[in-house]
């Protein structure tokens, strides 16, 4: 079992590590569905991650890439999303979130409620597109939903309280996702195939290539053996 085949959303594409992880998808194999809220970076990343694509998915070569505008902290508009990629024949059998950003500093004094609402929105993208694609996941042979964490939720700072936190408590609904697929499962008396993961890192720039080998490598593994498991990346 490999990535190769799979389709994959990349949900928040455009930001700086999608374009690592598209190219990385499409070397492999995999139909990527790239995700965000700006028509011209999307538009951009698909040039850039695989100039020969064809987005229609009869690309030469290896991978295709679709690219879909949508506000991934808007529920009716991932809803619409998924409506639409179900309606055009596309089955997702991956979700990765990349939707982040970093605000921190100043000491637990200096964490506002302000930087806080901007990082939840991350903690938002992660919970609405797994509602969204939970179906999917259930019903591919080898569903695979992938958040990045980081290595601060085990040693959260004073500095980085609200990132350690929204980072927390996005691994927790991960989780979450993880009983949900061993329990559909179980009560159907089926064998694993969907796989929930987290996969941490300490500085995403510094091993953003290890990150994305870790994403494909994800349909290298067996679900029971990856589903809610906790990965550190190096």
């Amino acid at each position: 079992m490999t990535a190769a085949g799979r389709t994959v959303l990349l949900a928040g594409a455009t930001s700086p590590s999608g374009l690592t992880l598209a190219r990385a998808l499409l070397a492999a194999g995999a139909r990527v569905i790239a995700v965000g809220r700006d028509q011209e970076k999307l538009d951009a990343l698909a040039a850039a991650a695989h100039p020969a694509a064809d987005r229609a998915g009869t690309g030469s070569g290896t991978g295709s890439i679709r690219v879909e505008r949508c506000s991934l902290t808007n529920e009716a508009e991932v809803a619409a999303l998924a409506d639409r990629l179900a309606a055009d024949g596309e089955h997702v059998d991956g979700l990765v979130p990349l939707v982040g950003g970093w605000r921190g500093g100043g000491g637990l004094a200096g964490q506002t409620e302000e930087d806080y609402r901007a990082l939840e929105q991350s903690f938002t993208a992660v919970r609405v597109t797994s509602r969204a694609f939970d179906a999917d996941l259930r019903a591919s042979d080898a569903g695979r939903f992938a958040i990045v964490s980081s290595t601060a939720v085990a040693r959260p700072l004073a500095g980085g309280a609200n990132y350690a936190a929204v980072k927390a408590a996005s691994e927790t609904w991960t989780r979450a996702v993880a009983q949900g697929f061993a329990k559909a499962a179980r009560d159907a008396g089926e064998p694993l195939r969907a796989a929930a993961v987290v996969l941490r890192v300490r500085s995403l720039d510094d091993v953003v290539d290890a990150l994305a080998a870790r994403v494909v490598a994800l349909w290298d593994e067996d679900a029971a053996a990856l589903n809610d498991r906790i990965v550190d990346v190096a």
